[in-house]
């Protein structure tokens, strides 16, 4: 992305370079970083967030001559205990769809047909981690972190 200053100090920012711009009637895409820069134009630098925060107004950063977005915190109504139980229930879904993937072999169980060991253990092994992370959102003390906390990925 590439951004330029107008006249009214506001921030105008491009996908991509025009192919004309001002006077230049085509071909402005095809300039060097430094004749853009002549023009005004500079880089737009968007810096990666985390889920607790969110992107301020574009400003020029003139020490690293490029727009950028400012990083500020979100605001939540919820309280922490909110929080943490809402992400306790996130966590139990998530490792509760893994589960139900082996669940017909429990069922069939019923019937007499034991389940394999290797599946017992597995989803014992989920069992324990899904109570490990539960500790772990439990112990944690910000609303930005109980936000940011990630659950492993199963895909």
């Amino acid at each position: 992305m590439i951004g330029i200053k107008d006249s009214n100090g506001k921030i105008k920012v491009f996908n991509s370079t025009p192919k004309n711009w001002g006077a230049v009637i085509c071909g402005f895409d095809t300039f060097s970083k430094e004749k853009l820069e002549s023009y005004g134009f500079y880089d737009v630098v968007k810096p990666t967030i985390k889920q607790s925060e969110q992107y301020g107004e574009i400003k020029w950063d003139s020490k690293n001559k490029v727009f950028t977005y400012p990083i500020k915190n979100k605001t939540y109504s919820q309280s922490i205990t909110e929080l943490k139980t809402q992400k306790i229930e996130n966590l139990k879904s998530v490792y509760g769809s893994v589960l139900s993937k082996t669940d017909w072999y429990i069922i069939r169980g019923q019937e007499g047909i034991a389940a394999p060991q290797n599946i017992i253990d597995a989803r014992a092994a989920l069992r324990s981690e899904c109570a490990s992370k539960e500790a772990e959102i439990n112990a944690l003390s910000t609303k930005s972190s109980i936000i940011d906390y990630q659950f492993p990925s199963f895909r």
